[in-house]
């Protein structure tokens, strides 16, 4: 298994942060390499809310699976290579004196075999410049709200 964590300090509350991560519908209006998300379920917050994200030909389905509001939120995300037995982005907001640490990390599992386990780093690696792109997104959708 593979964890990279991403972190941003963001001079907004913990509260603005988790207003954009919770309309979780609507990732595609902040985060510039996703083409379209939609909600999959009718529930629209909370543990089970799934969502369907289309980044060009790759189509994934993330559903929640921690919800602490201003706090943490988690998802398990599938679609992804089969050798991915599991994948897991985990936001976590911390507050600070002059607003919010972001942390993102990613983890994935592709089993204990050394082999597998070299290219779940290799994913792991690609997925963690994604949230490199979804952190820039969310730090700029957050400018403009100011």
């Amino acid at each position: 298994m593979t964890t990279i964590t991403r972190t941003r300090d963001l001079p907004a509350s913990p509260a603005t942060v988790w207003a954009t991560l919770a309309d979780f519908d609507a990732l595609a209006l902040w985060a510039d390499d996703i083409d379209h998300s939609s909600l999959t379920t009718e529930q629209r917050d909370g543990v089970g809310t799934t969502r369907r994200v289309q980044m060009g030909q790759i189509t994934l389905i993330e559903r929640v699976t921690v919800w602490e509001p201003d706090h943490r939120l988690a998802y398990d995300i599938e679609g992804l290579l089969p050798i991915v037995k599991r994948a897991t982005n985990t936001w976590t907001l911390t507050p600070t004196a002059d607003g919010t640490l972001v942390s993102l990390a990613t983890t994935v599992d592709t089993g204990k075999r050394p082999d597998k386990a070299l290219i779940g780093a290799g994913i792991a690696r690609k997925m963690a410049e994604a949230s490199d792109m979804m952190l820039d997104g969310l730090t700029a959708h957050l400018e403009d709200l100011s």
